[in-house]
């Protein structure tokens, strides 16, 4: 079974909410459609469920086009930002629930019923009504209703917003775990970044309605495709810095000159060779990927620490040189005190490169 996206598209009125996108989910797969609020993605989910018609494009699941059947024929399993429990029901009643329909003996109900609650260890909570649940055993149960039965795919709408950091923690392993036992391909939207790079095989990065890109969880974090992703993924977020390419020393060593008359010669993607002298880029590091010398280096900035902000095992560091902000993450142990005046090496090989066009400059 899998799912597969043509050209889709959704217009209200006016409005492209989803701008002709293409987008395949393999089986056992498990997608996340990641990006900020009104990018489109719940809408995509929807048009998938069949919650939504799609105004022009084909949704194909297991080979299938859908796009005419209504949601009950489309047979998927969607779990909702809010669990939908019915209050008056028991959760061995919510789980059972959706198995009436489909005309299955009560001892095959008792049996699905058991099975699901094991994976999702809901045994000493089968007698409670949600009321009596906490969120976390509500989260639960919500997910149990959607596995239970044998649907072609499974769709979830932000499963894990309404829970706290440590619960959240608990239950993306616990989603992730079972969800790797059911072989159907998954599709899970969500606004959190580190939801989609834990839960992921792949994740589809949306803005505006459209795709930027389509990857792993590795390649989005290291491999950006422009530069809306870049500074998208990744906390704290990836330092954006405006710079004019004034050389080249052979294929990989790049001198680039930054407002403010700083110059920085650093090792780059012999892609970066084919630019022209005096090409506007972007050039883009991660705060982990910055060092923080008390020596003058080529290949780094100069700049004043602005403000400290411990992090545990870590400290993230705002550095400011009047027109630069740097955000570094060090270790705690680095002796660091705001004022101080220190400079900053780009570790080798870790700077990407965005041109004007703001794609990454990068070989094939």
């Amino acid at each position: 079974m899998t799912i597969e996206l043509s050209q889709l598209t959704k217009k209200f009125a006016a409005l492209t909410a989803v701008d002709a996108i293409d987008l395949d989910v393999g089986e056992g797969e498990v997608l996340c459609l990641l990006g900020p609020s009104g990018c489109g993605k719940t809408t995509t989910l929807r048009m998938i469920a069949g919650l939504e018609w799609a105004t022009s494009g084909d949704i194909t699941l297991g080979g299938r086009r859908v796009n005419d059947l209504s949601a009950r024929e489309r047979n998927v399993a969607m779990s909702f930002q809010f669990y939908a429990l019915y209050p008056s029901l028991t959760v061995a009643e919510n789980l059972a629930y959706p198995l009436h329909a489909e005309g299955l003996s009560s001892s095959q109900i008792k049996a699905k019923v058991a099975e699901t609650s094991r994976v999702l260890q809901l045994d000493p909570i089968l007698e409670r009504r949600p009321g009596q649940l906490a969120e976390g055993e509500k989260q639960r149960v919500a997910v149990g209703r959607s596995i239970i039965r044998d649907p072609n795919c499974f769709l979830f709408d932000e499963p894990l917003s309404r829970l706290d950091v440590q619960l959240r923690e608990e239950m993306r392993g616990e989603i992730k775990e079972v969800l790797q036992g059911l072989h159907r391909p998954t599709v899970i939207v969500t606004h959190d970044q580190l939801e989609a790079l834990t839960m992921a095989d792949r994740i589809s990065v949306m803005r505006d309605g459209r795709i930027e890109q389509v990857a792993s969880p590795h390649e989005i974090f290291q491999q950006p495709a422009n530069l809306f992703v870049a500074g998208f993924i990744g906390t704290p977020a990836m330092n954006l810095i405006p710079a004019t390419l004034t050389g080249m020393d052979g294929e990989t060593n790049a001198t680039f000159a930054l407002e403010g008359g700083q110059t920085i010669a650093i090792t780059v993607d012999p892609a970066v060779a084919r630019l022209k002298h005096g090409a506007t880029v972007t050039l883009g590091i991660r705060p982990r990927n910055l060092d923080i010398v008390h020596e003058d280096v080529s290949d780094g900035l100069s700049s004043v620490i602005d403000i400290i902000e411990p992090m545990g095992a870590e400290t993230l560091a705002h550095l400011n040189d009047g027109r630069h902000d740097l955000r570094v993450v060090t270790d705690w142990r680095t002796p660091l005190e705001e004022g101080d005046r220190v400079h900053v090496r780009f570790q080798p090989g870790a700077v990407h490169v965005f041109g004007s066009d703001q794609q990454a400059v990068r070989s094939a």
